[in-house]
């Protein structure tokens, strides 16, 4: 077992109090960890959001794929049984959390995320993500100890 300071080096957030926060957490985590078809990604967004799951689904599968494609460097993610966050786990829940509040800085903490200067079209996917999840009454919420 490694050393608690290890553990918290690698895995330096806790996860966050929002339960929308938290479904997404889990789903990031499964897509990338098992493929953007991913059966239990899909059941947890099912249970969340009932039969309209498929828009929320659809658009993480999209934002997970640009994620993929666009960053040239290489995001961690943490098992789904942590129950700590890796700082890009973090930093990717704060942009969804701010995107349509405070768009220029969700894309500054995008860029440094994914290692780009031109961020918009994963910004786009984002903001789709946020949105879709606040049109079914499932906003994400602040993470706390987020990145200002």
């Amino acid at each position: 077992m490694p050393p608690a300071t290890a553990t918290l080096a690698a895995l330096p957030y806790a996860l966050p109090p929002c339960a929308n926060a938290r479904t997404i957490l889990f789903a990031m985590r499964r897509m990338g960890a098992h493929g953007l078809g991913d059966a239990r990604a899909a059941h947890a967004l099912f249970t969340a959001f009932g039969a309209s799951f498929r828009r929320p689904l659809t658009l993480l599968r999209s934002l997970m794929a640009d994620l993929a494609a666009s960053s040239a460097v290489p995001i961690a993610i943490a098992p789904c049984c942590c129950a700590r966050m890796t700082p890009g786990e973090q930093a990717l829940l704060t942009i969804l959390a701010r995107v349509e509040a405070n768009p220029a800085q969700a894309a500054l903490l995008l860029g440094d995320l994914i290692g780009q200067r031109r961020v918009d079209g994963v910004l786009a996917s984002a903001a789709a993500v946020a949105m879709a999840f606040a049109d079914e009454g499932r906003p994400v919420c602040a993470v706390r100890g987020a990145i200002v």
